[in-house]
């Protein structure tokens, strides 16, 4: 065999064995109120340092809801010798949905709340990933 078809065959055989693969998108959904929201974050799972997340929101005929306010609220709650962390992100809107970054500063549980301010009333969708 020739050395690179060597290589290629250790690299794929590490990568089976040792479970490495390459991640989608975390994605998960909420309701808040009488919308359905979608949460996606560039990496999967969520790292900590900088993530991307998009907040796709669709009314209750199935419609993309592109007119509201969107607000991320997220953190960690308090742990023995750690206060609470919480952050806030305004959103976005651009394509059909609202972007906001979110910096995560340690691994671990980490809640991810959408407030969604349309027609003067407040819906909240509510989220939680394991950051890594």
């Amino acid at each position: 065999m020739k050395p690179t078809k060597i290589a290629l065959a250790f690299l794929t055989m590490f990568f089976v064995y040792t479970g490495v693969a390459v991640a989608d998108e975390y994605k998960a959904t909420s309701k808040a109120g009488d919308l359905e929201v979608m949460l996606t974050i560039d990496k999967n799972p969520p790292v900590v340092g900088k993530n991307n997340a998009t907040i796709a929101i669709k009314d209750q005929s199935g419609q993309p809801v592109t007119d509201a306010a969107v607000r991320v609220e997220y953190g960690m709650p308090a742990m023995p010798g750690m206060p609470a962390m919480n952050y806030k992100s305004d959103a976005v809107q651009g394509g059909g949905a609202y972007q906001a970054p979110l910096s995560m500063s340690m691994a671990g549980p980490w809640f991810i709340n959408a407030k969604i301010l349309k027609d003067k009333k407040v819906s909240t969708a509510k989220f939680n990933v394991d950051v890594q």
